[in-house]
């Protein structure tokens, strides 16, 4: 009679301690959610933090504390959670050999998200890549190339190297090289080159233009031409002032020379 109670007592503390156990665990479960919710809703409201940041962070805060309350509740089963956390450690380590790269690029998107060398929108040249920021992830960024083309490019290489934010800066400026012949009028030449740049309204005539004799090369005397434009309309100014200049040397018979080698012929006879 004594066993049977004693089983019974047994029974009823289990119980008692799966019953606690479970409200514990839902708790728990629901305090857990409560605070990452309220840490994600200061994130948002702190405009320095990204919403991609934002979101990552409130999942390991809510997965974090999730691994409190479960051992909690395990414990209170009566079960020695110390061996729980030999097994976490192990198997932590073990995920982190595995996911060494992931984890990287993780480390690098979280650094890209909260330091900002660009921001969606941005045209950048990264890990060898050139194109448009369309989404920056925890992992990866993606970026559009100008012939449209997508590619994923891993957060690691893109901080492992250089960064060229492209746009990041509202003007930028063209820089264009000319060659003339070494029997063309130099200062004709220069003059032609002044009236072309200042003509075009989309250069920033406060900022300056240079037209200037940079290099007598072989098979030509060069001018540097340098003029500051709004950096949306770069590449359509040095595409319209190239071929403006083209044409008007033709014009003006300015000839634009190409590499050039005289040949020798000697007779021994």
């Amino acid at each position: 009679m004594d066993s049977v109670q004693t089983v019974s007592d047994m029974i009823g503390v289990y119980a008692l301690n799966i019953a606690i156990a479970i409200v514990i665990f839902f708790i728990g479960k629901w305090i857990a959610k409560k605070i990452a919710d309220f840490a994600k809703k200061l994130m948002i409201k702190n405009k320095n933090v990204d919403d991609t940041l934002a979101n990552f962070l409130d999942d390991i805060i809510y997965y974090v504390l999730m691994v409190v309350v479960i051992l909690t509740a395990v414990k209170q089963l009566g079960v020695d959670t110390t061996s729980f956390f030999a097994i976490l450690g192990a198997a932590g380590l073990a995920i982190g050999l595995a996911l060494k790269d992931s984890l990287g690029n993780l480390a690098s998107g979280v650094m890209i998200i909260m330091f900002r060398p660009f921001n969606v929108g941005d045209v950048i040249t990264a890990a060898g890549v050139t194109g448009k920021v369309e989404e920056v992830s925890i992992f990866n960024s993606i970026l559009i190339t100008g012939d449209n083309q997508k590619i994923i490019v891993p957060n690691g290489s893109i901080l492992g190297g250089s960064i060229t934010n492209i746009n990041a800066k509202p003007e930028r400026r063209v820089d264009l090289v000319i060659g003339i012949s070494y029997d063309d009028d130099i200062k004709k030449a220069k003059d032609i080159l002044n009236s072309i740049v200042e003509a075009d309204e989309r250069v920033l005539k406060d900022k300056g233009i240079t037209v200037a004799v940079s290099e007598l090369a072989d098979s030509s005397v060069n001018f540097v031409v340098r003029a500051w434009v709004n950096t949306p309309d770069y590449w359509n100014v040095k595409f319209d002032l190239t071929e403006n200049i083209k044409v008007t040397f033709d014009n003006e018979g300015i000839t634009i020379p190409y590499p050039q080698q005289d040949v020798h012929h000697y007779n021994n006879d």
